[in-house]
């Protein structure tokens, strides 16, 4: 069993989502990082979409309550196993009431830590992710919330697991969206050619973004349609929103650009104060 500490600024169980139920008005959710969980579940035996704890910003404390084997991954972070330095990207062993310490990210937004065996807290949908904007799943993670996790015989054949730095400029990969068409003629250029600033107002539903506004050609709103993850939905303020996993089904803003499948795992990496670029593809 594992007890928390301290949560950090936000902590939350994922796996790999909930697919299928976005008739039902019921939005994917799971990591938002989900190549980081995937590899920390590799590293310590689990299936890919065993269910682990994704930190953003980390500062969290764990204690565990039996012995475990743990992997931290994703947003690069200070890891001090009752007070010694461990790696991320490795299995580590804590032994019964071991105390996990996570610092905050150098560069990143959110980590990963999965426990051989997978945290086993009740499903809803198929899925133990928390999605914020449902209310589905566990909440989030609160001192004293205690979490269980089972246990597996296959075997751990890494010991560590390199990984690329991520960027101090990011630059997302997009295409024209199905609504480009509202816009003025020149914004995609405009989207494509200048910086723009993460706000620190996003959270999992989506990345909110300051720049060069995006100018509609046309007045009015669209009736609600659906939406996909990595769509930069523009209001009429002309600051688009890209959204993350947590996002809504269905939205009335229409859609400039679609960020691709592939650079999400980086999108959800922006942290406030960055500055990211999007590039047509």
């Amino acid at each position: 069993m594992i007890e928390v500490v301290r949560p950090g600024p936000l902590a939350t169980v994922q796996d790999l989502g909930r697919p299928g139920y976005a008739h039902l008005g019921v939005p994917r959710s799971g990591a938002a990082d989900a190549p980081s969980l995937r590899l920390a579940n590799r590293l310590v035996g689990n299936p890919e979409g065993a269910a682990g704890i994704e930190f953003t910003l980390g500062g969290a404390v764990l204690r565990f309550r039996s012995p475990a084997w743990i992997s931290v991954t994703g947003a690069p972070l200070d890891v001090r196993l009752d007070g010694r330095p461990h790696g991320m990207n490795a299995p580590v062993h804590v032994p019964e009431g071991g105390v996990l310490h996570l610092g905050a990210p150098t560069r990143g937004l959110r980590s990963y830590l999965a426990v051989r065996g997978g945290l086993t807290c009740e499903k809803t949908l198929g899925s133990r992710s928390t999605d914020l904007l449902s209310r589905l799943g566990p909440p989030p993670l609160a001192p004293g919330t205690r979490l269980t996790f089972g246990g597996t015989d296959a075997p751990m054949a890494v010991d560590h697991a390199p990984v690329p730095v991520l960027p101090d400029a990011p630059v997302l990969r997009v295409v024209p969206g199905p609504r480009d068409d509202w816009f003025a003629p020149d914004a995609l250029s405009v989207l494509t050619s200048a910086p723009y600033t993460v706000t620190p107002t996003g959270n999992r539903v989506g990345v909110r973004l300051e720049g060069p506004a995006l100018v509609r050609a046309r007045e009015g709103e669209l009736a609600s349609e659906g939406m996909v993850t990595g769509a930069l939905q523009v209001p009429p303020n002309g600051n688009p929103i890209l959204f993350l996993t947590d996002h809504p089904t269905t939205g009335g803003y229409p859609v400039l650009a679609v960020v691709r499948t592939h650079d999400l795992p980086l999108a959800a990496q922006l942290r406030p104060g960055v500055t990211v670029r999007f590039r047509l593809s």
